[in-house]
């Protein structure tokens, strides 16, 4: 910029404000000043900026280096920026900040100690001496009780005990008593053994819970209860059969409209079939003759209490069979039905004890033992009660 307008009139104040003097300039301080020429007034009021700046042409030359493989420098403090008045060498640019350094890889403070392999020199890995196999991906599959139970030659078998016999002994004598007062008080106890049944066929599979599964089952089997109720005993195959060919479609549609993959999907499907199915097919105790279920809920009662003895499994099946056709000889004499009970009572016992050894597989917990344990004994009788009472009747 151009110093001309204002060089007559702030020249002995403002003279130490250039910082850079040329040669002219210098030579003018030792001669007397001359009068500049009146300047125009707009010239005048023209505002001219006389600050101190970065002059790049006196800047020495530096020639570019080479900072690939240089060592990063530490971070220093920008230089203060001078004062107006000061005449001194322009600064230099301020270095650029280094790149973070890269933080150090961590290591476990404790490295198990690497032992000797026995019969070996050479030192076996920590997978090797903690007995553990290497690491997956995937992950290995866990083994479950009746797996261990297999591989330590134990049975993976479990009865559910007394404590579960005496809750079906307690419920079969509910059925008994209640049908030989109508079908009406019959369908009290039967609910009840349906929603079990319900329930721990899904918690025997290791699916729990299962809501929706649960409650499907159980209206399949509510449905059948009152449609059996509303066409009469004449007409219980019917009503049974299409209840459950019904229950059956509405569990397909429902399973594929699930997203779960197509083996989740399948195993589910089967679940829910299988536990409708098992609660529909108890409506067998509200089709069939009342001195029927009398004597085969009676039976079954007694054939489970006498398979929890402490026994061995061959005779307590011996005894439990026995027991059954005495309870229906003794029933069937109150009854109609008469010595001919004992065969009942025989055919009630056999499916009772098939519903107890399925509720017995594969370790199950306690909570499997009093739902599938007390409910699958009888809820497997009811076609044999129903099926027999309409031969022996």
């Amino acid at each position: 910029m151009s110093d001309q307008p204002y060089e007559g009139r702030y020249e002995g104040q403002y003279e130490g404000y250039d910082p850079y003097p040329q040669p002219q300039q210098q030579q003018r301080q030792g001669q007397p000043q001359q009068q500049q020429p009146p300047q125009p007034e707009w010239q005048q009021h023209t505002q001219q900026w006389e600050g101190q700046t970065w002059e790049t042409q006196v800047q020495p030359s530096m020639p570019a280096a080479d900072t690939t493989y240089l060592p990063p420098q530490g971070y220093q403090a920008y230089p203060e920026p001078q004062t107006y008045g000061t005449v001194g060498q322009p600064q230099p640019l301020p270095q650029e900040a280094p790149a973070p350094t890269r933080a150090p890889e961590w290591t476990p403070a404790y490295q198990p100690p690497v032992q000797q392999a026995p019969g070996t020199g050479s030192a076996a890995t920590p997978d090797t001496a903690s007995g553990y196999g290497p690491p997956t991906v995937t992950g290995n599959a866990r083994v479950t009780d009746a797996q261990r139970a297999r591989a330590e030659g134990r049975s993976p078998i479990i009865e559910p005990g007394i404590q579960p016999a005496a809750l079906t002994a307690v419920l079969g004598l509910l059925l008994s008593g209640t049908a030989a007062i109508g079908q009406y008080a019959l369908v009290v106890p039967l609910v009840l053994l349906q929603a079990v049944t319900a329930a721990g066929w899904f918690r025997l599979n290791g699916m729990w819970p299962a809501r929706q599964g649960i409650a499907l089952a159980f209206l399949g089997a509510v449905t059948a209860d009152v449609a059996l109720l509303a066409a009469g005993r004449e007409n219980a195959p019917a009503a049974i059969l299409g209840t459950l060919g019904v229950w059956v479609l509405l569990t397909l549609v429902l399973q594929l409209r699930s997203h779960a993959d197509p083996d989740t999907r399948m195993y589910g499907l089967m679940a829910t079939v299988t536990s409708a199915a098992l609660a529909i097919i108890a409506t067998g105790h509200l089709a069939a003759e009342p001195d029927a279920v009398t004597v085969g809920a009676a039976a079954v009662a007694v054939a489970i209490l006498a398979r929890a003895l402490p026994l061995p499994t061959a005779a307590s099946v011996v005894v439990a069979l026995l027991a059954a056709a005495g309870a229906g000889i003794a029933v069937g004499g109150m009854t109609d039905l008469g010595s001919k009970g004992a065969f009942l009572g025989l055919g009630a016992g056999v499916c009772a004890l098939i519903g107890h050894r399925v509720a017995s597989y594969d370790y199950p917990s306690r909570f499997v033992h009093f739902t599938a344990g007390v409910a699958l004994p009888l809820a497997a009788a009811a076609p044999a009660v129903y099926l027999l009472g309409r031969a022996l009747g």
